[in-house]
């Protein structure tokens, strides 16, 4: 790449970043539901037709932006696993947990537009799959190594569900026993569900130990999933 190209692709990444940032701001004062290219431009700047070299469409950038957030929080996750690799899986479980809470309570906008309601007429595209996947893969892997280390506690699978959990594990958790399969997906659902419901008030005048309570939910859902007490 010649000393131009470079500068010309450093100057287009610089101006993405400052779109994006733009747009962040814009989901905190509006919601993603009136994210709008036209007012990007203006807080930017530039004229709408600049900016559309850049994101064709409000589309593409709300996509950009849910990728980041995906990807911002699965790095979150994976350095809060990776931060004590010797420590027992239902430890290292509570401190995914927990990370992902304070992710999301530092990111309460970018959490929304992830994990909030959906932005009317907006359908993710297959591009957002991998990075949205981040989160279960940690949750996934820390479960694998308890079924390769000390084990997994028995987990009853009632026959009515034996079917559709065989084909959850086959679809994302091949090495793992299809009666750990169902409850991972029921606690990672359960997760966001704590932690949306701490983030959008649910929570008010109910829980006054946040911290606390969270652990504890957190721990709990270790349990569910077959992680052994530590």
């Amino acid at each position: 790449m010649s000393t131009a190209q470079g500068a010309r692709a450093r100057a287009r990444q610089e101006v993405t970043a400052a779109i994006k940032e733009a747009a962040r701001r814009q989901l905190a004062e509006e919601g993603a539901a009136k994210l709008s290219l036209r007012a990007v431009a203006r807080e930017l700047g530039m004229v709408s037709s600049a900016l559309y070299r850049y994101f064709p469409s409000r589309d593409d950038l709300l996509t950009a932006l849910i990728i980041d957030a995906y990807d911002s929080l699965g790095e979150t996750a994976e350095r809060a696993r990776d931060a004590t690799p010797d420590a027992p899986p239902p430890d290292r479980w509570i401190a995914v947990c927990e990370a992902v809470r304070g992710w999301a309570l530092a990111h309460p906008h970018e959490y929304a537009l992830i994990y909030g309601s959906p932005v009317p007429g907006y359908a993710a595209p297959d591009t957002t799959v991998r990075a949205a996947a981040r989160i279960g893969l940690v949750l996934i892997g820390i479960v694998r190594d308890a079924h390769q280390g000390p084990g997994l506690t028995d987990l009853p699978l009632p026959t009515e569900l034996r079917a559709e959990a065989e084909r959850m594990a086959a679809d994302f958790a091949p090495d793992l026993p299809p009666g750990a399969a169902a409850p991972l997906v029921a606690a990672w659902a359960q997760l966001f569900g704590l932690v949306g419901f701490e983030l959008f008030g649910q929570f008010n005048r109910v829980v006054e130990d946040r911290e606390a309570f969270f652990r504890h939910a957190a721990g709990r859902l270790g349990e569910s999933v077959g992680l052994p007490r530590s």
